[in-house]
């Protein structure tokens, strides 16, 4: 068999055998039942979500829309802040090119891969039991989980400096401060700034998805409403999210724009 007959019989082996999973893992699943009521609830969801609460957006009385946004922009914030601050260095620490201690670098990748392994939800239910739900949990459990992913991104980026300006500084006698202050950090600052930047438009949807297990921010109001079938308080809140990620999106698309 010549090389291309070879190449095409494996491409039709690999098709057979991806069709053959697919029809095994599908044949598998329930059947699907359809109740008498269910053309009810999904007219019902897209009739609230179409006419939303407005009496909600805003309560000087109590809680309302602009209130629970807002403690979701400041935990995500927070969150973020914690990460950019605690990522430093543990992304030195596993950067092979400022580490010279190959140990030292993998013991500090270990530690940013580890992080990474759990999701933010994790963290949050870890932390509400220790400290009880609200808003501190899911500002430290974006900011926990955070490190792993901004601490990788920022090692990589510290690995591919030159260095060449580090070494004529050491020549004319600086010391290790000074030749990190003024030879890498130059290099390094806009990338760090645009991965928190990029970070927090991350967190800022993860902190709108915490609130639903009782982390604080505006996902609280949205499983309560959920559970009661208040689909104009879901309505409302839907839209106040989109907003808020949107305007966030945009201006933050624009400082990164400024710092690349």
């Amino acid at each position: 068999m010549n090389p291309q007959k070879k190449k095409i019989f494996t491409r039709f082996v690999v098709v057979i055998v991806l069709m053959l999973i697919y029809i095994w893992a599908f044949a598998g699943l329930p059947t699907i039942e359809v109740k008498e009521t269910s053309g009810q609830i999904v007219r019902a969801i897209f009739n609230g979500l179409f006419s939303p609460d407005w009496d909600y957006v805003y309560d000087p009385a109590g809680e309302d829309l602009i209130r629970k946004l807002i403690e979701t922009l400041a935990i995500a914030i927070l969150g973020t802040f914690i990460a950019a601050i605690f990522c430093i260095p543990l992304a030195f620490l596993a950067a092979r090119n400022i580490v010279k201690s190959r140990v030292i670098s993998q013991f500090g990748k270990f530690i940013l891969s580890f992080i990474r392994v759990f999701p933010d939800i994790i963290f949050a239910l870890l932390f509400i039991k220790a400290v009880g739900p609200g808003s501190f949990s899911g500002v430290l459990a974006l900011g926990i989980g955070s490190i792993g992913m901004l601490g990788k991104l920022f090692s990589d980026d510290v690995e591919s400096v030159n260095l060449s300006t580090t070494e004529a500084l050491i020549a004319t006698g600086a010391n290790p401060i000074k030749t990190l202050w003024f030879a890498v950090v130059p290099q390094i600052l806009p990338s760090y700034l645009n991965f928190v930047m990029y970070r927090f438009e991350v967190n800022i949807r993860a902190a709108s998805i915490l609130g639903i297990i009782g982390a604080g921010g505006i996902g609280t109001p949205l499983i309560f409403a959920l559970q009661v079938r208040d689909w104009e308080r879901v309505g409302i809140i839907l839209l106040g999210i989109i907003v808020m990620i949107t305007l966030v999106d945009f201006v933050s698309g624009k400082i990164r724009a400024k710092l690349v």
